[in-house]
């Protein structure tokens, strides 16, 4: 019996799948358990469809990380920090408060562990951090960070 899988199934099949597997495990099994469905003309074009939208909403997903990395691209975000002689901040700038003050000034929600700063910043002056914004999408974002008065 054909079935369309709703929910991946260790060893059998993936979610959207469409498999030939044994009447009785299809029927005792798959879908009593609502892990499949079987695959009638209906449910079939169903999958279709529901395959469309899932590729319009990543291509839609794409292009406004696109829009978003042109967005961080063009701005700076300045940050200030106690700092002592040389330039060394006393402890220092974390993802976490990059993504605050983007949020705060520029009303730009970026989750912090997108943000990939491999050590915190701890120095004065400007930084380039990368963004990763999507899979194939990632921008530089440039943050400043000046002396506390």
């Amino acid at each position: 019996m054909k079935v369309i899988f709703l929910k991946d199934v260790k060893g059998k099949g993936k979610k959207g799948e469409v498999k030939n597997v044994a009447d009785g495990y299809a029927h005792n099994f798959l879908i009593k358990q609502g892990l499949a469905v079987e695959a009638n003309p209906t449910n079939l074009s169903a999958l279709e469809g529901q395959k469309n939208k899932e590729k319009k909403n990543a291509v839609q997903e794409l292009e406004q990380a696109k829009q978003l990395k042109e967005t961080l691209e063009a701005l700076t975000v300045e940050l200030t920090a106690k700092s002592g002689e040389g330039g060394r901040l006393f402890g220092s700038i974390t993802s976490k408060q990059i993504a605050d003050k983007l949020q705060k000034d520029h009303q730009i929600k970026v989750d912090k562990r997108k943000i990939e700063l491999n050590d915190a910043i701890r120095a004065l002056g400007y930084t380039n951090v990368p963004v990763k914004l999507h899979p194939e999408v990632q921008a530089t974002l440039k943050v400043h960070v000046t002396e506390q008065a």
